[in-house]
């Protein structure tokens, strides 16, 4: 089994390291783009040759089924990555968690990126499955920067910035940027109410890694032998993770994966 994953940098390590968790035994392809991130503040048809470029530098490799590890990539250029991909690859998008996240009942909170925070992309979410719940949009400006360098301070600066814009009565929040998922355990401590019940947080790594299985007929299987093997490109070329995929978990476990000979 192989799976590629594409963003323009290390918010893909979130479902990465959810599919290692499901299927240890799965060849990874990993497509960055370096040369050309961030991806954010380019026009939807610059990212979207950016995302066809790295998507088909994956393809080479013949995965069974391609993941677009980026909410913004997702947005812009899924349609034309299924036209190209499809039906040989399946394409799997990216898209915040906002029903689960409203099924809780309580108010909720979308921490995104400025470029999506108020979007139509965002708004029709919204309409469609937030079912009544109060919601508010958090804009997190260089918060995914930050993540993406390691960058401690401006992880702690931004995180806080965010915070201070969420409404002290909200129960769930919904990380609508991949790159949020690797700071999750921060965000929660930054929004906290010691007297609240533990807020809840809705990342998208784990039901993007479940459709990529039964996209291609396969179920999870935590126990099968860690065989699997690790291939990154960066802008087309092979390489080794970023140095920053290593300041987290996620990267961490991806270390131990087996680059492919």
């Amino acid at each position: 089994m192989k799976i590629a994953l594409m963003d323009s940098g290390i918010g893909l390590l979130a479902a990465t390291a959810a599919v290692r968790r499901l299927r240890p035994d799965a060849d990874l392809i990993l497509s960055l783009d370096p040369d050309g991130m961030p991806w954010g503040p380019r026009t939807p048809e610059d990212l979207t040759r950016r995302a066809l470029a790295v998507a088909e530098a994956a393809a080479v490799h013949r995965p069974d089924a391609l993941i677009v590890g980026c909410n913004t990539a997702t947005v812009h250029a899924l349609p034309a990555l299924r036209a190209r991909l499809e039906p040989g690859v399946p394409v799997i998008g990216t898209v915040p968690a906002i029903k689960p996240a409203a099924a809780g009942g309580g108010p909720v909170a979308i921490w995104a990126t400025p470029a999506t925070t108020h979007s139509p992309y965002q708004r029709r979410l919204i309409e469609d499955f937030a079912d009544g719940a109060t919601v508010t949009e958090v804009p997190c400006p260089g918060l995914a920067d930050a993540v993406e360098h390691a960058d401690e301070t401006a992880i702690t600066e931004t995180v806080a910035a965010a915070a201070a814009l969420t409404p002290g009565d909200v129960t769930t929040i919904v990380l609508g940027c991949t790159h949020y998922e690797l700071v999750a355990e921060r965000i929660r401590a930054a929004v906290q109410r010691p007297d609240a019940p533990r807020l809840v947080l809705h990342g998208s790594a784990g039901a993007v890694a479940a459709q990529a299985l039964r996209r291609i007929g396969a179920r999870p299987d935590p126990g099968a032998p860690a065989e699997g093997t690790l291939t990154v490109l960066l802008s087309g070329r092979e390489g080794t993770l970023p140095p920053p995929a290593l300041a987290y978990d996620e990267g961490r476990l991806l270390r131990a994966v087996t680059p492919a000979g």
